[in-house]
């Protein structure tokens, strides 16, 4: 019985005039006037900032390749080493001739202090003192020629051992244990993967719409769904005669560089200004019917509730989030962005959200 009245209740509420389940929520935003941009995009490349062939910069034998293909380098790591015996032997000798200069010296000076302490009231010609004086000068030339030989031979000694110049892959091995080489052949490819740079040749009728700065969306084939926030770092003002392009350079936070080598394939998509300004709502706003409509709903609030009416619009650039409208709405109007879908021609409705 309970049930029975409850139901009954309920049927004679849904009845009543301006039942309030009857109007749809909605969210709205207004249509303003704002700058219409143009969004272009572009294929690229991921580079890199660095890539060097190492060599050496002396003769010898390979002894060992320390590291392989596709290992990750930091600055200063040893990749080859040279067999270093003939030169170490070379250090040993020219350390034995410093020390032996060093003594030489020591016994120099100790002579001709003696000599000016004993004096010429004692024996002691003037000029056996200055031919002491002149051996001590020589004998520190001396020293002088053999510390910086040992110093030449030290360098050289290090130069057999080749050390990345700055950190990233290994891209390719050029050389083998047990070869010769030769100052200036090439040993290893070092290819760095920091700081990478995104590349892109752009159609010269944008050359003069860009800046260095301008942000830049960027994705990748090998990374679908990731959305990169680039920065154009550099504009190269040199027109590729074949195809009438310039390049582009695009940078992205670190972080965003994981998963990310070169050689990817990447586009960019860049907001270009069109320098006209024109009516724009959000893209959510807009309905497409198979008959070629295009339509909003806008919010009538002069009544006692606010109210839906269909208005068809047309479109132009769509850019970002925004659509412009060529025709068929003012700006300053609300419209529905959320909640559109299923909205009937003068339906009340009740906003729960957006602005305007």
């Amino acid at each position: 019985m309970i049930h029975c009245l409850r139901r009954a209740a309920l049927l004679g509420v849904l009845c009543l005039p301006g039942y309030v389940a009857a109007q749809a929520p909605v969210e709205v935003a207004r249509a303003d006037d704002q700058a219409v941009l143009q969004q272009v995009s572009f294929a690229g490349t991921v580079t890199s900032p660095r890539r060097a062939v190492l060599s050496t910069s002396v003769a010898g034998l390979v002894d060992r390749v320390v590291l392989d293909e596709g290992v990750r380098v930091a600055a200063g790591d040893a990749v080859i080493e040279l067999d270093p015996e003939l030169i170490a032997l070379s250090l040993e000798r020219v350390r034995a001739e410093r020390a032996q200069a060093e003594t030489g010296l020591a016994d120099a000076r100790r002579r001709l202090n003696d000599a000016e302490t004993v004096g010429t009231g004692r024996g002691i010609a003037r000029t056996e003192i200055e031919s002491l004086r002149a051996e001590v000068e020589s004998d520190t030339a001396a020293l002088s020629a053999a510390v910086a030989t040992v110093r030449e031979q030290e360098a050289l000694l290090e130069r057999h051992v080749v050390r990345a110049p700055f950190a990233g892959v290994i891209s390719q091995r050029l050389a083998e244990a047990g070869e010769w080489v030769n100052p200036g052949d090439g040993l290893v490819e070092l290819v760095a993967t920091e700081g990478l740079q995104f590349d892109f040749r752009v159609a010269q009728e944008y050359f003069a719409a860009l800046e260095p700065g301008e942000r830049m969306d960027i994705s990748l084939d090998a990374v679908p769904g990731v959305v990169l926030d680039g920065r154009i770092a550099a504009i190269v003002p040199v027109s590729s005669p074949g195809g009438r392009t310039f390049l582009v350079r695009a940078l992205v936070s670190g972080e965003a560089e994981r998963g990310v080598t070169p050689g990817m394939s990447a586009s960019g998509t860049l907001s270009i200004g069109t320098g006209r300004v024109a009516v724009t709502v959000s893209r959510d706003a807009i309905l497409r019917f198979p008959d070629g409509r295009t339509t909003v709903w806008i919010l009538d609030d002069s009544g006692e509730l606010p109210v839906v009416r269909e208005r068809i619009v047309r479109t132009g650039v769509e850019f970002g989030n925004e659509v412009e409208i060529v025709d068929g709405l003012a700006s300053g109007v609300r419209v529905v962005i959320r909640g559109n879908e299923t909205l009937r021609e003068g339906q009340t409705v009740r906003i729960v959200g957006g602005s305007g």
